[in-house]
């Protein structure tokens, strides 16, 4: 059994700007290690994949050539979510490789213990063997509300699980009732098939984007959630869950970084050439080339580019995005 990995490389990032602009997304970001987010999850799973395939816009197949130069680039010629994306990838991976079993990948997630999801990569792999599409599940350590939840049912005999639900984001009560239990697990967007499987899949559920594989201007634009993995649990029950629990994290925003990071002894996360003083659970980084001092704040993310700096509190990172919004609006492109 092959396994070839397929890193999507597509988002834009706007929730860490002004690290993140249009040329330079979230996935180029170096925001864990001294690697790019990209960089890290080609690492990750190369080692146990016979290639390692990035579906990308134009605009980044340089970027991602330098991060991944063993990668196989895929330019994407719109942008149109996840489902065209891996339908892309699919025929891509099968062409060279009729016997592919593939495991699509974020680009721009962290894993605490590679070697954990290692491991639950290659167990989905032999949970897909047998035509399934599998997803792998994250166990919960919070009461999350920003991320959807799957709801696993009875064990297979091959230890994955079959999946009864995909869930939409809870609310806070919702999301505590999750947590207690051991049903629901974190959709984190990592998929393992046969291609051949996905590609039937497709047919079944979204013939429009396999019609329009050769003409992306008709390409409706849809994930592979809604398009595929969720109307194939209604119909064929066909999707398998693969417990993980090996340290996952979307970081999905500034505030999120403290969670990944090394901190200072009151919980800051800093980086560059800041300086924080008296300040509790901030977020001070210094991409630039001056000097950003903090004193006596709590809860902050305060983050310098250069050439552009924000300030918000944590508990409105999310909000991050608004701003981008607001740059479009006032046609500030020098910013973006």
């Amino acid at each position: 059994m092959s396994l070839h990995a397929v890193i999507l490389a597509g988002g834009s990032g706007t929730r860490f700007w002004p690290l993140s602009r249009a040329k330079k997304p979230k996935q180029f970001l170096a925001l864990v290690t001294e690697r790019t987010l990209i960089a890290e999850t080609f690492a990750r799973v190369e080692p146990i994949s016979d290639a390692v395939w990035v579906v990308c816009g134009n605009d980044h197949a340089l970027a991602v050539k330098a991060e991944a130069p063993r990668a196989r680039v895929i330019v994407e010629p719109a942008a149109r979510n996840t489902a065209p994306a891996i339908a892309l990838a699919c025929r891509a991976v099968q062409r060279e490789d009729p016997e592919a079993t593939i495991a699509i990948l974020p680009s721009d997630h962290h894993i605490a213990r590679p070697d954990a999801f290692r491991s639950a990569l290659t167990a989905a792999a032999e949970a897909a063997r047998g035509g399934d599409l599998v997803t792998l599940g994250i166990r919960p350590t919070r009461p999350e509300t920003g991320y959807g939840y799957l709801r696993r049912g009875a064990q297979r005999p091959d230890g994955s699980y079959a999946v009864e639900a995909f869930v939409e984001k809870p609310d806070a009560a919702t999301a505590e009732r999750y947590v207690q239990d051991s049903a629901y697990a974190w959709n984190a967007g990592i998929f393992v098939f046969r291609a051949d499987a996905m590609l039937d899949a497709l047919r079944r559920h979204q013939p429009k984007i396999l019609d329009a594989l050769d003409d992306f201007a008709r390409m409706p634009s849809i994930s592979i959630d809604y398009g595929v993995m969720e109307p194939e649990s209604h119909t064929t029950h066909r999707i398998a869950l693969v417990a993980g629990d090996f340290g996952w994290s979307d970081v999905g925003s500034f505030a999120a970084l403290p969670e990944v990071r090394a901190l200072d002894s009151r919980g800051n996360a800093i980086s560059g050439d800041a300086l924080a003083v008296d300040c509790d659970d901030c977020v001070v980084l210094a991409e630039g080339d001056r000097l950003v001092a903090a004193v006596g704040l709590r809860g902050l993310c305060i983050v310098d580019a250069g050439d552009a700096l924000l300030v918000v509190p944590r508990d409105r990172a999310q909000d991050v995005r608004a701003v981008v919004e607001a740059l479009k609006k006032q046609g500030r492109q020098d910013k973006l």
